[in-house]
């Protein structure tokens, strides 16, 4: 098995070239196993197996989810597999993987990076003109600050423009005390920090406070915006696509610790 997640699921940079030639003809393993199926609970949890036989991340940890309903996620999207293995149809485990090999054990260094985007969050910048964005992104981005007010007890304060305005320590310490530290919850709440460039909007998807498709578009109003004026480019749509579908990676595994928890 590890030759098959060193092949496709390594997580190193590639050489541009060599990408640029890969992506003109892909080269994709053929899918080798028949059913796809979890385990019983074991020390890491329930692990995902091929035939059953257990798979194994690039960094050779058994690929298991800390519960039933997770990992039966994550084999439902090996059994969808056709006829070949495409890691760009796979981005629940490819987000499991990056969580068992990159967070679990560096949890407090994780969890520092989400918290340095408390101070700079998307939703502190404001436009002050034309008047339909400003209203735009009131609309999208007052919940979140009442959300981070009354469930986390952050006040924080607005900019106008780009122009970086300090946050007060004590919205930044008690929206950072809500930082989850289990690598599941975190993994994925890091992945839509980065994805959106706001932990607030990490924070409220987590909590069940907003939808995946309203923390998306919160994300991304500027943006749509300026689509709106000078129309969409078929490529950087394709792109955002691709993060759209990490997005809801990350959002089912919030999603589903979040329902077992109760």
């Amino acid at each position: 098995m590890r030759d098959i997640f060193e092949d496709i699921f390594d997580r190193e940079p590639p050489d541009p070239a060599a990408a640029a030639r890969r992506s003109l003809q892909p080269k994709l393993r053929e899918k080798f196993f028949a059913q796809a199926t979890i385990g019983e609970a074991a020390e890491g949890g329930y692990p995902v197996l091929l035939d059953s036989k257990p798979v194994r991340t690039p960094g050779r940890h058994i690929l298991a989810a800390p519960t039933k309903p997770l990992a039966e996620a994550i084999a439902a999207e090996w059994q969808a597999l056709d006829k070949y293995i495409d890691p760009t149809q796979m981005p629940l485990t490819r987000l499991a993987n990056s969580i068992i090999d990159g967070v679990t054990g560096a949890e407090e260094n994780v969890a520092e990076e989400v918290r340095k985007y408390l101070g700079t969050d998307l939703v502190f910048y404001r436009a002050t003109l034309p008047d339909g964005l400003v209203a735009r992104q009131s609309e999208y981005w007052d919940p979140l600050l009442g959300f981070a007010r009354d469930e986390l007890g952050a006040r924080f304060v607005l900019a106008a423009g780009i122009t970086h305005v300090a946050q007060p320590d004590h919205a930044i310490t008690a929206a950072g005390e809500a930082i989850p530290r289990d690598p599941w919850r975190l993994g994925a709440m890091h992945v839509v920090t980065t994805l959106t460039g706001s932990a607030l909007i990490a924070l409220a998807l987590a909590a069940g406070a907003i939808s995946v498709d309203a923390a998306w578009a919160a994300a991304h109003v500027d943006e749509d915006w300026n689509m709106d004026f000078w129309g969409r480019d078929e490529l950087a749509m394709q792109r955002r696509a691709s993060r759209f579908a990490e997005m809801r990676a990350a959002a089912t595994v919030l999603s589903l610790l979040r329902e077992e928890a109760g």
